[in-house]
């Protein structure tokens, strides 16, 4: 049985072959059963389709003869409806015929369709011409008097004209307006006296009853989306300023400035009521615009400028975030534009008054002097400067109120013109000027030690008067800049470009410049005499190192006799005073080692004792900018590294000088390594501070020139030499040996 199991008998297979023959018939039958269900699916799904079909035609066709029988029925009520000019039934029933029409576009080639179409459009003609003929009988063109008034049956029309050709609305709204301002036109004709600007006023008053007058009889007779109030006072506007064009046009000899500012100013205002009153928008055919619930802001040019409970106006903060900009007067120009081409008078006023404000700052400058010293003026901006940038502010304003094109050009022109003058005539023309005579001490006085106050060119007024004229300069170059950028922002933006006030900005730096530099040059000079009596001192026979020398004494003197007037004068303006100290600096210590230089045959106690005056002039001027102040402020950084490496140099060659000349090898590389110059006309200046005798020298120079390091590839090969110098620390060091020494030696 077992092996039977494992091996099926040949009957066992036949019994197995037959279960699966009848499985595929039974498979087969059920496959022919589908495809006879799909194939009858099939069939009455195309039924369900026919059926789909006709019904959707079907009710085509219901909907297409309803729409038929609506035109048809329609097109018959419109006609008489029409005869009778029932407006309002034609109103509701124009636009359903003209729905319905538009269904009909693709049967246009039927002759019936065709015709109803005709009819309709004969019917909307015939509307029209209707419609303008009952406004033209209510509101006839001619004469001033209206022959009828509002009525239903005319605000019936209003609401079929909306559904007509727009031509037809525009016609209606025409003849309206040129109806309603019939009397306008009448009553200020160009050869009328109530024409003139000087009567301006009445022309608004008539126009603002006028529109009371509208609401109040024919505000319901149109349609609200019209805005007929606002085309009334739009073409009032127009009409107005074509008018107000030909008259000044005619009597263009009789404008006057306050005649002119008079009638913009009124017509400026009414420009902003129509604002506050209407959108604007049939300015543009557009839809209305909603007015801004926020005010207008203020038409200050400058940096917005509070006024404070005093009165008084407050300074302006730079760093204050701006302000919205408010939104542009839809109806600003639209009368005031006439006026533009007439501000020639008022830009020709504004000219005369300019010049006029700065002659009588002329006069009263001479009149007052310069500022006293000691005094709150000293250093002050000068008042002159305030009044004229108020002037400024004031016409910009007024101006930009007036037109911001290129009138606006043409004022920038003439402030452009005064702000030069300003600096020319007031600041520059009022710093005091220098003299060729240096007036300064003898050699004699400054060895015998007495004062040299009088060498000072400038007096203590002369040195405040100057300070006064730098800060009032910086105030204008400050202010022109805010004001350049206030122009740019008043004036239309196709003329920003033209708008420049550099060349006005480079005066006033120019005056800065200048006011530094006579500072300068009077503290420059009144060290001059020291510094010749330093030169021409014999100090071959100098025999003991003692305290500094007379001309030390002298210019520390001055130093501290001027700079303190100098810099509390210029208290406002700190970085100014910096450049004064820098310059001072600059042009002090090149000079002072060129007298150096001068110095002939110095002995080595000479040398040190010029060392030592070298270093208590070096103390000096590292304390220069709070000398003789409570305050004691470190010096800027800037000017620290030019007076150390300015004087360090200094230090440098008298120490040459006090090295011995012999060996010469041991000197040159001595000077080469001090000085880092490789310059033989410097070289041999040192050698003649020495005393040595030509022939020395020449051996000297020969050496020099050999001894020179050979300038890296690349180099111009040019005398001056990169050496590394000793910091400062390292010289501060030595000097403090060198006054160890020295004190020894006393």
């Amino acid at each position: 049985e077992y092996i039977n199991t494992l091996f099926p008998t040949e009957q066992a297979l036949e019994e197995a072959q037959v279960a699966i023959g009848q499985l595929f018939g039974k498979i087969k039958d059920i496959k022919d059963k589908a495809e006879k269900s799909e194939q009858m699916v099939k069939e009455i799904t195309r039924d369900i389709k026919q059926l789909d079909h006709a019904k959707r035609h079907l009710t085509t066709s219901i909907t297409t003869l309803n729409h038929l029988h609506m035109l048809a029925g329609g097109v018959d009520s419109l006609e008489a409806m029409t005869r009778k000019r029932q407006y309002g039934e034609v109103a509701n029933l124009l636009q359903g015929v003209v729905n319905v029409l538009e269904h009909f576009h693709k049967y246009m080639g039927i002759p019936q369709i065709r015709q109803l179409s005709e009819r309709v459009k004969v019917a909307q003609s015939e509307l029209g011409t209707q419609i303008l003929a009952d406004f033209e009988e209510a509101f006839p063109a001619q004469g001033s008097k209206r022959a009828g008034g509002p009525s239903n049956v005319l605000r019936d029309a209003c609401l079929v004209a909306n559904v007509l050709d727009p031509r037809i609305k525009q016609e209606i709204i025409k003849k309206f307006i040129r109806q309603h301002l019939s009397e306008y036109m009448v009553l200020f004709q160009e050869n009328q006296d109530v024409a003139w600007l000087d009567k301006i006023d009445r022309r608004y008053a008539w126009i603002k009853r006028q529109l009371v007058d509208y609401e109040e009889k024919y505000g319901r007779m149109f349609p609200e989306e019209w805005c007929m109030t606002e085309r009334i006072a739009v073409e009032f506007c127009h009409i107005t300023r074509t008018e107000l064009a030909k008259v000044m046009r005619t009597r263009a000899k009789e404008i006057e400035v306050k005649l002119l500012l008079f009638a913009i100013q009124r017509t400026t205002n009414f420009e902003g009521l129509l604002a506050k009153r209407f959108s604007g928008c049939t300015l543009t055919d557009g839809p209305g615009v909603k007015k801004p619930e926020t005010p207008l802001e203020s038409t200050n040019p400058f940096l917005e400028d509070e006024i404070g409970e005093d009165g008084s106006e407050m300074e302006e903060d730079l760093d204050r975030p701006k302000k919205h900009k408010a939104p542009d007067n839809p109806f600003h120009g639209i009368i005031s534009k006439c006026f533009e081409s007439h501000l020639y008078v008022y830009i020709e006023s504004q000219d005369k008054n300019l010049g006029e404000m700065i002659d009588r700052f002329v006069s009263d400058f001479r009149a007052q002097g310069p500022p006293k010293a000691g005094t709150e003026d000293g250093g002050a901006v000068l008042p002159s400067c305030a009044d004229l940038f108020v002037y400024y502010k004031k016409c910009m304003v007024q101006c930009s109120q007036l037109s911001t094109g290129e009138p606006m050009i043409a004022f920038t022109t003439i402030f452009q013109k005064y702000l030069r003058e300003y600096a020319w005539k007031i600041l520059s023309g009022n710093l005091p000027k220098t003299s060729s005579n240096s007036g300064g001490l003898t050699i004699k006085s400054l060895l015998q030690e007495k004062e040299g106050s009088e060498a000072a060119k400038f007096t203590v007024e002369e040195l405040c008067l100057i300070c006064s004229i730098l800060s009032t300069a910086e105030y204008c170059l400050a202010t022109t800049q805010q004001l350049e950028e206030k122009l740019k922002e008043k004036v239309d933006k196709n003329l920003v470009e033209r708008i420049n006030l550099t060349g006005e900005m480079d005066t006033f730096s120019n005056v800065i410049s200048n006011s530094i530099q006579l500072l300068v040059q009077d503290l420059d000079a009144a060290c001059d005499p020291a510094l010749t009596a330093m030169s021409k001192m014999p100090w071959q026979s100098v025999e003991h190192v003692g305290d500094q020398s007379p001309y030390v004494t002298s210019v520390i003197m001055h130093i501290k006799q001027n700079v303190p007037i100098i810099r509390d004068n210029l208290a406002s303006t700190r970085k100014y005073f910096t450049q004064f100290c820098i310059k001072f600096t600059n042009s002090f210590i090149p000079k002072f080692i060129n007298h150096l230089f001068r110095c002939k045959t110095i002995s080595m106690v000479g040398a040190e004792q010029l060392l030592l005056d070298t270093h208590s002039l070096k103390t000096v001027l590292l304390d220069l900018p709070s000398i003789g102040s409570q305050v004691v402020r470190k010096a800027p950084a800037s000017y620290t590294k030019i007076v150390v490496k300015g004087m360090t140099r200094a230090e440098m060659i008298l120490k040459v000088v006090m090295a011995p000349h012999e060996p010469s090898v041991v000197f040159v590389d001595n000077y080469i390594k001090l000085l880092a110059d490789g310059n033989p006309e410097t070289f041999q200046k040192t050698l003649d501070m020495k005393g040595l005798k030509r022939s020395e020298q020449s051996s000297m120079l020969e050496l020099f020139r050999q001894r020179l390091p050979t300038p890296p590839s690349g180099t111009d090969g040019g005398p001056s030499l990169s050496f590394s110098t000793p910091t400062p620390e390292q010289e501060n060091s030595r000097i403090r040996k060198l006054e160890k020494l020295i004190k020894k030696r006393l």
